[in-house]
């Protein structure tokens, strides 16, 4: 079991923002008291910050435990991070990051699962599993050959009838080395250009989801003052050999909508989409669903 304790400063919270484009009133260290009923007294880290943090101590577990020979024997392409959110992380709050010993199961097909746990001294912040897969286990059945050519659609806007909102992203090597540093990972491992060493950490595209999903939000007309969201969960997959092509000015097409089971649910409750970041116009690099639901209803619920 892993267990090691961890500080975001204002700035590691700055640097995350920064490297995402997100700009969400909840980390802004002059806004966050402009948000209706703020619980939380400050700014506060970002989800996929969090989870930044989570894959990187992951990272180091794999290497200590000599499981990334493991992962390339057993073929495991898909890197899969299923978490709820059940609290925020505050500036200089300290946390820890607990990981469970590995296990394995080969029901259907070989996957390597940790049970992963952050916590702050007010309690659990983000719980759930990391797993190593040959195959998606969410959204594997998804086809979007019927988008047609990426390049021609327009971006911060919605794909024809397909209900999804594009958000064209280009990765960069110094966005992810800031999004490394905020999220207390060592930035040279994943980067080295005298050793010709290009390694885009898994949750950095990724987290350019929620910048997609403000961007679709604040086109609607989303109120981010009188109706704050938070997150509630994320269901992220990667195809971490498809990761391995990806280098900086390479564009990332997001597409996001709300799935039908949101859909069909009443105002102020939980709201998931689907989420998909595109390479090379057709080629999926991450499929996730992630929830979200009103600030108020989470105070309630509490």
């Amino acid at each position: 079991m892993s267990d090691n304790q961890f500080i975001f400063s204002p700035m590691h919270i700055d640097a995350a923002r920064n490297a995402t484009d997100d700009f969400n009133l909840f980390h802004d260290k002059k806004r966050w008291a402009e948000i209706q009923q703020n619980p939380f007294g400050g700014p506060i880290a970002l989800g996929f910050q969090l989870e930044g943090l989570v894959e990187h101590q992951i990272r180091l577990y794999r290497q200590a435990n000599n499981e990334e020979v493991l992962i390339a024997e057993q073929g495991l392409r898909f890197s899969h991070y299923e978490f709820t959110f059940a609290n925020a992380v505050k500036s200089e709050e300290p946390l820890t990051v607990t990981i469970k010993k590995s296990r394995t199961s080969k029901e259907g097909s070989y996957a390597l699962n940790n049970r992963v746990v952050v916590k702050t001294e007010q309690g659990v912040v983000l719980m759930g599993y990391k797993r190593e897969a040959t195959v998606p286990l969410f959204l594997g059945e998804t086809t979007l050959a019927d988008l047609g050519d990426l390049k021609n659609g327009a971006d911060r806007d919605y794909l024809s009838d397909s209900g999804f909102f594009l958000k064209k992203k280009f990765m960069a090597n110094s966005n992810a080395k800031n999004f490394l540093s905020a999220s207390c990972a060592e930035q040279s491992d994943y980067f080295d250009e005298l050793e010709d060493n290009i390694e885009f950490p898994e949750i950095f595209p990724c987290s350019l989801i929620s910048c997609a999903l403000l961007e679709k939000a604040h086109k609607k007309g989303h109120d981010f003052i009188n109706e704050p969201m938070v997150y509630t969960s994320h269901r992220i997959c990667i195809d971490r050999q498809l990761l391995k092509t990806v280098r900086s000015s390479d564009k990332v097409d997001i597409l996001t909508r709300e799935s039908k089971e949101s859909a069909e649910k009443k105002a102020g409750q939980e709201v998931s989409y689907e989420c998909y970041g595109v390479l090379n116009q057709k080629e999926i690099l991450y499929r996730a669903i992630i929830s979200l639901m009103p600030l108020p209803e989470i105070i309630n619920n509490n």
